[in-house]
C-alpha cells in the first residue's frame, strides 16, 4: 500500500506528545489542568433555549453558505467592532469551526506555482499547528518565522530577503499571539499589508483572540486595510466563538474578506465542507449580536491577568500578556520544566517547544512554558501559586 509523503514529517501532535511525557510519572499533588486553551468560564443562559425553539432545523440540511441571519449578524459586527462594512452574502462565509476555515483557505485560494516556483506560506513560530498542514496539503513550502521576545513576540517577515518575499502567496498570523499574548497594533498591521501589497500575497489573519484584551481593543486586519485602502482580496480574517462566547463545542467561527476570496471558498466548500447543523447557526446569530456575555466573558479573564500578576510579576522575564487567556512563561527547558511541575505538585502545563518547530537548530518557545488561564479563578490562583513555588522560588 502507498501512502502519501507530503505529512510524514509531521511532529507528533502537542498534547499526544504530552501525556507520553507526563503520564509515566505519577502527580506530585491535586492535579490542576492548564494545558488546553478550552474556555471554562459558563457560556450565556439562552444557549439552551436556541436551540429547543430552533430544533426542527435537525430534519434539514443546513445552508452551506450560512443562513441570510448568521450572515446579517455577522456582517453587522464586523461594522460595530471595526467600522468596515462588508457584504453579508457575498464577503463572509460561516465556518464550522476556524480550524477549518483556516485550512481549507488555504487549499482554496494558494497559487500552484509562484514566480515558476512552488509557493511559500509564512507561518510565526511558533504557531497553531494548522497553519503548516494547510501548506503541506497544497504542495507549498512552509516557513517558520520565529516570534520571540527579540521581534516583539511576533514575525519579523520584513526582515526576509526579497528573492523570498516573492514567492510568498499567503502568510498566517494569529493576533493577539497564541501563545504569546502579543498583540499587532495598528502600525504593524499597515506595515504588514503594505509589505504584501508590494509582493502581492494574501494575509490569513486568525484572530479568535481578539476579544479578550486588557484595556484597549486590538485592531483587525481587515479593519486597517480598508482604512490604507489595501487590495479587496488583500486580507482575509477568522474568527470564533469558542473564546469571545465560552462555546468552544458549538464550532462555529466564520471567515470574512473579499467576494472573490469567498467565492472561492465558498465554491470548495460546496463539495468539501461540513456546514453547522441549523440550530447551531441559530445560536450564532444571537451571539453575534449580543455583547453582553463577551463583556462579562472579558471582566473575568481581566481579573486573572491581575491574578497572574500577583503571583508571577516579579519572575524575572515574566510579560503579563496583552491579551488572550495563555501565560507564556520563561524557564530553563521547557519540557524538564513541565515534568518537574507535575512530579512534584499535579499542575499541569504545555511545554513550548511543542508548539514550534525547530528551525537551523533552534526552537523557538523550548525555553518556555505555556499555561492557559481558562480553571475558575481559585483553580488557577491555586495552580499558579504552587507553579511560582516550584519553579521560581517563594
Amino acid at each position: 500500500m502507498a501512502f502519501p509523503e507530503r505529512f510524514s514529517n509531521l511532529p507528533e501532535y502537542a498534547f499526544p506528545r504530552l501525556r507520553k511525557l507526563l503520564d509515566v510519572h505519577a502527580p506530585g499533588g491535586p492535579v490542576v489542568h492548564m494545558t488546553i486553551g478550552e474556555p471554562r468560564h459558563p457560556f450565556p443562559a439562552w444557549v439552551g433555549d436556541v436551540i429547543a425553539d430552533s430544533l426542527e432545523g435537525i430534519g434539514r440540511y443546513p445552508a452551506n453558505d450560512g443562513t441570510p441571519e448568521l450572515q446579517t449578524a455577522i456582517a453587522a459586527w464586523i461594522a460595530r467592532r471595526y467600522s468596515v462594512n462588508v457584504s453579508a452574502d457575498r464577503q463572509i462565509l460561516p465556518l464550522n469551526g476556524t480550524r477549518e476555515g483556516l485550512f481549507n483557505a488555504c487549499l482554496a485560494l494558494c497559487p500552484e506555482t509562484k514566480r515558476g516556483k512552488p509557493p511559500i506560506v509564512l507561518m510565526p513560530n511558533p504557531f497553531y499547528q494548522v497553519y503548516a498542514v494547510a501548506a503541506l496539503a497544497v504542495g507549498a513550502e512552509p516557513l517558520y518565522v520565529p516570534a520571540t521576545a527579540a521581534t516583539g513576540d511576533l514575525p519579523d517577515y520584513a526582515s526576509l530577503p526579497p528573492e523570498i518575499l516573492e514567492r510568498v502567496s499567503i502568510a498566517y498570523l494569529c493576533s493577539p499571539a497564541n501563545p504569546q499574548g502579543a498583540v499587532a497594533d495598528a502600525g504593524w498591521w499597515r506595515d504588514l499589508i503594505a509589505l504584501a501589497e508590494r509582493y502581492d500575497f494574501q494575509i490569513f489573519a486568525d484572530e479568535c483572540y481578539s476579544e479578550l484584551y486588557r484595556d484597549t481593543p486590538p485592531p483587525g486586519a481587515l479593519e486597517i486595510a480598508t482604512q490604507i485602502g489595501a487590495h479587496p482580496e488583500r486580507v482575509v480574517i477568522f474568527h470564533s466563538l469558542s473564546k469571545r462566547s465560552n462555546m468552544p463545542g458549538l464550532r462555529s467561527g466564520f471567515a470574512a474578506g473579499g467576494p472573490d476570496s469567498i467565492a472561492r471558498m465558498k465554491q470548495l466548500r460546496n463539495y468539501a465542507g461540513a456546514p453547522l447543523p441549523l440550530p447551531l447557526q441559530a445560536v450564532a446569530t444571537r451571539a453575534w449580536g449580543d455583547e453582553t456575555h463577551v463583556e462579562e466573558n472579558r471582566a473575568l479573564y481581566r481579573a486573572k491577568y491581575a491574578i497572574a500578576d500577583q503571583i508571577l510579576g516579579d519572575v524575572p522575564g515574566y510579560s503579563p500578556p496583552q491579551a488572550g487567556f495563555f501565560l507564556w512563561l520563561p524557564v530553563a527547558d521547557g519540557e524538564a520544566a513541565a515534568v518537574k511541575l507535575w512530579r512534584e505538585t499535579g499542575v499541569r502545563v504545555l511545554p513550548g517547544a511543542y508548539l514550534a518547530r525547530e528551525v537551523d537548530g533552534a526552537t523557538p518557545g523550548a525555553d518556555r512554558l505555556r499555561v492557559a488561564m481558562v480553571a475558575p479563578q481559585d483553580e488557577m490562583r491555586d495552580g499558579l501559586t504552587r507553579l511560582r513555588s516550584c519553579l521560581y522560588g517563594e
